[in-house]
């Protein structure tokens, strides 16, 4: 078990066509002795999409972490005076969470649970899903590249011919992050073919 012990937070953004793909990686997150704390965008919470019904996303989540659901910003600011993790996935994390990240915004339990992780100068892993990423997301994802403390799960274009500007993170490799941003190294390659 490569991760008993740490406090994981699984942080979950809208991208509701990757939740069926993430969903298991919290499994495999408490297989690996994680202690997995999750916390949910607004849209996660709230919107029942032709992937699923928030109740039954959220139902899930429970199930596997055996905790309660973070799902709101209160909740979520507790994160850095408490120091509760070692770390914080946002999976899958989409364009306009990006965006509002790079630039310091911080309006939804998932943003303030990486605005709280980062002032304790902890790791925080971003796996990317959104169809702008070589767009007008694309200077974010740099900006976020060249950033203290934050690490991206490898990622690549998922349908270059019908999507071209579309980047997804490779979903299995969370874990192998997760161990290297732990030792303040970016796991490579960044760029993987899907």
């Amino acid at each position: 078990m490569r991760l008993q012990g740490v406090r994981v937070g699984f942080a979950l953004t809208g991208s509701h066509c990757c939740l069926n793909d993430v969903i298991p990686q919290l499994r495999n997150l408490v297989n690996e002795g994680a202690a997995v704390f999750s916390i949910i965008s607004d849209a996660v919470n709230a919107i029942d999409t032709r992937y699923g019904a928030s109740q039954q996303w959220k139902k899930m989540i429970e199930e596997i972490t055996g905790r309660e659901i973070v799902s709101t910003i209160v909740g979520a600011e507790s994160i850095g005076p408490q120091k509760l993790l070692d770390i914080v996935i946002v999976a899958p994390c989409t364009g306009n969470t990006l965006a509002k990240l790079a630039n310091g915004i911080t309006d939804s339990p998932v943003l303030m649970a990486v605005k709280a992780q980062l002032r304790n100068q902890r790791p925080v892993v971003l796996a990317v899903s959104t169809n702008d990423g070589l767009s007008i997301n694309a200077k974010n994802i740099g900006l976020l590249l060249n950033m203290k403390n934050i690490y991206m799960v490898p990622f690549g274009q998922d349908n270059p011919a019908g999507k071209p500007n579309s980047l997804v993170a490779k979903w299995d490799l969370i874990i192998d992050t997760i161990l290297e941003a732990r030792e303040g190294k970016q796991y490579q390659p960044l760029l993987v073919m899907h």
